[in-house]
Order: structure tokens, then sequence, then C-alpha cells
């Protein structure tokens, strides 16, 4: 494939819609066989300047050519110059080719460069740094950092100072039980909530509800006007991994991405728990399941 100047408008939607679905750089590399610096162009205009299309210009054609303009915004991000100047001389020198800086200042205004020279720097550069560290970041990003495991709870109680919250202990498949509180007891009855089997996430860092530290999050299907607790498998038991199909990786030992993790967390069509699709499963005893609630979010 080419640079992203023979990109279609099609595909240049596409890369941008990837990269709203949360894929990595080379996530939509590898998926749309394109150089990662071209998906990287295409997104970096995107952000600039909220199109993915390539408008028709009403001026003059670029004077430089498209990997010259590469080499351009490289130098304008790198270096702190005093100048229009004194960027197009370093430009010059790094490029091989021969501009004026009026053109060089035409250039830069089309790639959403603003203010002085001295400034690229701070201003721009800062935020495509963090953009390249967020891409880097996201392509680690998915549910296999969820320390997810089947629990058993054996009680659930609304202790008095608590305010409509179930305070529970739940087996886990540690030595000893965890405490686990749940705002669940305007959703599900009290006898529904213990003596039963439930998908617990389990690396959350422990938080305090009615007074009371929570050392887990019980898993449900949710809307806004019903929840239902995932229940795992039959023939699962206590501390019982449940894993995703395609993302084999390790939990962490204290969960900092829930946030970007629970949005792609639902129920399918069969009310079968899933990450991107890929269904919560016991390996050998099958998979985690709402009992009626389809096309839902899970949290």
């Amino acid at each position: 494939m080419g640079r992203s100047e023979e990109l279609s408008d099609f595909q240049r939607g596409t890369v941008v819609g990837c990269h709203l679905s949360k894929k990595s750089v080379r996530e939509i590399s590898a998926l749309l066989d394109l150089p990662r610096s071209t998906v990287s162009s295409v997104i970096l205009k995107w952000k600039r300047g909220g199109i993915t299309t390539a408008l028709p210009r009403s001026g003059r054609p670029h004077k430089l050519k498209e990997q010259h303009r590469q080499v351009l915004e490289k130098v304008a991000l790198e270096k702190c110059l005093p100048s229009v100047e004194a960027l197009t001389s370093e430009f010059q020198s790094a490029s091989g080719t021969c501009v004026s800086s009026r053109t060089v200042r035409r250039e830069l205004r089309e790639m959403g460069f603003r203010g002085r020279v001295s400034t690229y720097k701070s201003k721009v550069g800062e935020k495509v740094e963090k953009s390249q560290e967020e891409e880097e970041e996201d392509a680690a990003v998915d549910a296999s950092r969820l320390d997810l495991r089947v629990g058993h709870i054996i009680t659930a109680l609304r202790p008095p100072q608590t305010d409509g919250v179930y305070v529970a202990q739940v087996d886990v498949g540690e030595t000893t039980h965890r405490t686990v509180v749940s705002k669940l007891v305007n959703h599900i009855p009290v006898d529904q909530m213990q003596n039963r089997m439930a998908v617990l996430l389990c690396n959350l860092k422990p938080t305090s509800l009615g007074g009371v530290e929570s050392q887990a999050v019980v898993m449900c299907a949710s809307s806004p006007d019903k929840v239902e607790i995932l229940d795992p498998p039959s023939g699962a038991v206590p501390g019982d991994r449940v894993t995703l199909q395609g993302f084999p990786g390790e939990p962490d030992k204290e969960l900092t991405l829930w946030n970007r993790i629970q949005p792609d967390l639902r129920t399918d069509g069969q009310c079968v728990a899933t990450y991107k699709g890929a269904a919560f499963e016991v390996v050998g005893k099958g998979v985690c399941k709402s009992q009626t609630m389809s096309n839902c979010e899970i949290k």
C-alpha cells in the first residue's frame, strides 16, 4: 500500500472507525494492510481537523510531496526553533528540497499548526506524544487483565448501618472468604442473593461502601430497570478462572483500567456474557450467562 495520500475516503473512514473502536495503530495496520505511518497520519489529521475525507483544495496544489510534508511535520514537532526562516533552513537540510519560508508557513497551517514556531513543540508535540503513548497502551487493554473467578455467595445481609446494600461473604477459592458489598437490594431479593454461584471481579482496588470495605464485585447484566447476576456454567466451583477465547493474557494484580474495559462487556443475543464478542468461559465447563437479559451491558 502506498502513502496516505493514495487512500480512498472509504479507507480513511475505516481507519478512523477502527481507532474509535479502541484498536491500536498496530492492530489497524495489520487489519487493513497499511503501513503504521499511514495509519498514524490519518488518525492525527482526523484528531486535528475532525474529518476523514481528503477535501478538494481551492488553491494551489501542494509544492511538497507527502514524504517531504512528513519530514516538515517532524521537524516542526521536534525542533524548538525561533522563526519560520530557521525552521525552513532546518527542513531543507533534513529533506534535501528547496522551498521558500512562505511555502513552509502555508504547509504548516494546512497541517493544523498555529501560533509561533517556538511553541509547536510544547503545544503540539506533547499532544502527539501523548496520543502515541495512548495507542501503545490501547494495544494492551483487554479483558484478560480482569481477574474473573467463579464464586459462591454464602450469605448476604443488610446491616442496619448501610443504605440499600448487601454485605456478602463469598468463597472465591481462597483460604478465607471475601467480603463483598453490592448495591443490589433494589434489584435482587435476598433469597436470590445468597447460597448461589456467581462471577466475581477480584482485582479491583478495595473500596468502602456503607462503611464496609468491599473486596470484589459481583458481575451483573444491567439495564436501567433490571439487573441479573451472571451465572457460571454448571459444574463450576469456587476459584475457577473465567477466561475469554482470544485474550490469553494474565490478570493484573490490581486493575486500573476498568473504565476502559467495561464499555465492551455485554451479553449477546443468547444472554452469554462477552467481551468484544468473546464469551466468558470456564474452560471445559461452559460459558457464563444471565438468565433472561440479552444485549445488555455488564458491570
